[in-house]
């Protein structure tokens, strides 16, 4: 990653898993969308960039840039500054779509549940997504609203990635997004594949 500006590495350990997850994206290459909750100063949209896109791939980035609980003193313009940069990097040469979306995820979700409502209305049916890594609020209710309305825009065979699942402390449970991932994984789990579970689950939807 050349010309990137990054302070934190919270993402080192994920490639090892997710060089994994390559082969068994669905769809087109060339038609896929993918979508991350969280994006910070973009060091996993800059991998996606470089590892997963192909030409005409499209990525939406969502984060509001305000930072969590667990961001304290933080400076997010400065952070925001640095994800910016690295965006411009990230697409330079490679003909592909990345969006920075500035908004809730609620916010963000919401707006395409609607499109894919009237799409369909209208006789036609929008593309879903084939990938989501979901790495927002640390808070199990957000979580749990994240993956519940992030479900139904993935596509059949799609993959979402829960971050930070085993992250906090487990006598605060409502502050970390275990409980919030078992939840999920539990109620959905005719259509939850898991394929992998560690600092990160991965699922694929069946």
């Amino acid at each position: 990653m050349t010309g990137y500006q990054f302070t934190k590495d919270w993402f080192a350990w994920a490639p090892e898993v997710w060089n994994q997850l390559i082969p068994l994206l669905p769809g087109t290459p060339g038609e896929r969308r993918f979508l991350e909750v969280g994006s910070f100063e973009g060091r996993s949209m800059a991998w996606i960039a470089e590892n997963m896109m192909n030409p005409d791939d499209e990525l939406y980035c969502v984060d509001t840039w305000k930072g969590g609980e667990e961001h304290g003193a933080e400076d997010m313009a400065a952070v925001e500054a640095r994800f910016d940069h690295n965006r411009s990097i990230a697409v330079t040469g490679r003909d592909i779509e990345i969006y920075k979306v500035k908004r809730t995820s609620v916010e963000q979700f919401a707006t395409m549940l609607t499109a894919n409502v009237l799409t369909e209305l209208a006789g036609a049916r929008q593309g879903g997504l084939d990938f989501i890594y979901i790495d927002g609020s640390h808070q199990a209710p957000d979580v749990l609203t994240d993956a519940c309305m992030a479900w139904p825009l993935l596509k059949q065979g799609g993959l979402m990635v829960f971050d930070d699942y085993m992250w906090g402390n487990p006598r605060d449970a409502l502050h970390r997004p275990k409980i919030a991932i078992d939840a999920f994984t539990n109620i959905f789990g005719e259509t939850v594949g898991i394929i992998h579970v560690g600092y990160q689950l991965v699922v694929r939807k069946k």
